[in-house]
């Protein structure tokens, strides 16, 4: 394949296999479930310890789901508008590429924690009749919607930061089939 100027493309080099491409799914899934089950051993040997869970604990979550839905509206708005640059009314492309960045570890956050709640979740469950365990429930339940949300909200922001050009993560390198 030739490039518009005429020159050919680089060839793939060793670096392409380390490019930043779209969070996966299983990836979260992988760390919620790694995380799941550290909290719920650390439950298992250490919940006598620990202090009662309050009802606010996962809220932050939300709020951080909510500024990061905003944000991927402006982001989308803008980046599907072609209006990406240093102008005024424009996002700079590095305010692009940091919300790519929240949004990746906004993600992460939110497996983490999806996985830690359900974790404590699971422990709580054996326990119920324990009135200290049915006291928690109703924080573990906020905490762990939240995590889902998060990460929910974190791959949105991700998908309205892409370029309206850039491939589908399933396309191949294939020329488009002419009209």
């Amino acid at each position: 394949m030739t490039m518009p100027n005429g020159t050919d493309p680089l060839p793939p080099s060793d670096d392409d296999e380390h490019r930043l491409g779209p969070t996966r799914i299983r990836d979260l899934a992988a760390i919620a479930v790694v995380a799941g089950l550290l909290m719920w051993v650390l439950a298992r040997y250490y919940y006598g310890l620990l202090p009662s869970l309050p009802w606010l604990a996962g809220i932050s979550l939300y709020v951080l789901a909510a500024l990061e839905v905003v944000i991927g509206f402006l982001v989308r708005a803008r980046v599907s508008g072609g209006r990406v640059g240093s102008g005024k009314g424009q996002v700079h492309p590095i305010n692009v590429a940091r919300s790519v960045a929240l949004a990746k570890a906004s993600a992460i956050l939110g497996a983490i924690a999806l996985g830690g709640w359900l974790g404590m979740l699971v422990y709580l469950i054996d326990r119920l009749h324990i009135d200290v365990a049915a006291a928690d429930m109703p924080a573990t339940i906020v905490g762990a919607v939240g995590g889902l949300v998060l990460a929910a909200a974190a791959l949105w922001l991700e998908h309205c930061c892409r370029a309206p050009d850039d491939p589908s993560p399933d396309a191949t390198d294939a020329p488009p089939h002419p009209v």
